[in-house]
C-alpha cells in the first residue's frame, strides 16, 4: 500500500493520514478541533502537535468552542503551567479569541461548515500532484479564507496555516495520486 511520503516512518503520521487527513470533514466540534491544532502548531512540526493532541484534547474541554470562548485570564494561566501542551501565551489566547469568532460565524452562516466549504460551493479541492516538492505552501484560496478569518478577527490564520487546515479537514485533496488515498 502506497502513502504520500510526507506521513512514513511515524505511526502517529500513517494513522492520521490514513484515517484523518484529506477526509471531507463536516463536523462542528470537528472544525474547530482541526482549527485550534493546526494553529497551535504555526512555526512547529505536525507531528509535535500530533502527539500531544490528547493532551489538547483534555487541556481544552475536548475541543468545545463554547467552552473555550469563556476562558478567563486564570484559565490561560492554568494552561501556561500545563507541560502537556506547548505553553505559548499568544497560541492560547488566539485559542480562546478563535473559539469566540468561530461561534460568531456559526452565528452568521448556521455553521461553521457552511461558512468554510463556502469557499468551493461545497466542492472538494482534488489536485493531481506526483511529488512532494509540487504541493504549495499557500495557494488563492488559503489566501482568500485567512484573509476573511484575520477580517473577522481570527488570529495565527495565516495562508500556510489555512491551507494546512483545508487540506486537514478534506476541502483540499493533496494526497499524491499515487497514494492509495488519492480516489477517496
Amino acid at each position: 500500500m502506497q502513502r504520500c511520503s510526507w506521513c512514513l516512518g511515524h505511526d502517529i503520521y500513517e494513522r492520521y493520514h490514513d484515517e484523518e487527513w484529506g477526509v471531507p470533514q463536516h463536523d462542528e466540534q470537528q472544525h474547530f478541533e482541526f482549527l485550534l491544532l493546526e494553529t497551535m502548531q504555526a512555526g512547529l512540526s505536525w507531528l509535535t502537535i500530533l502527539r500531544r493532541r490528547e493532551n489538547y484534547r483534555l487541556a481544552f474541554d475536548g475541543f468545545d468552542p463554547k467552552r473555550v470562548a469563556l476562558y478567563s485570564p486564570a484559565k490561560v494561566e492554568e494552561l501556561m503551567q500545563d507541560s502537556g501542551i506547548i505553553r505559548n501565551r499568544l497560541k492560547i489566547e488566539a485559542a480562546v479569541n478563535n473559539a469566540k469568532r468561530f461561534i460568531e460565524i456559526q452565528h452568521e452562516f448556521g455553521s461553521f461548515d457552511k461558512y468554510i466549504w463556502g469557499f468551493t460551493d461545497g466542492q472538494v479541492v482534488k489536485n493531481s500532484w506526483k511529488a512532494l516538492s509540487e504541493l504549495p505552501a499557500t495557494t488563492e484560496l488559503s489566501d482568500r479564507v485567512a484573509k476573511d478569518l484575520k477580517k473577522r478577527g481570527f488570529k495565527f490564520v495565516g495562508s500556510t496555516t489555512i491551507y494546512a487546515h483545508l487540506q486537514a479537514i478534506g476541502v483540499v485533496n493533496d494526497h499524491l495520486i499515487t497514494c492509495f488515498r488519492y480516489t477517496t
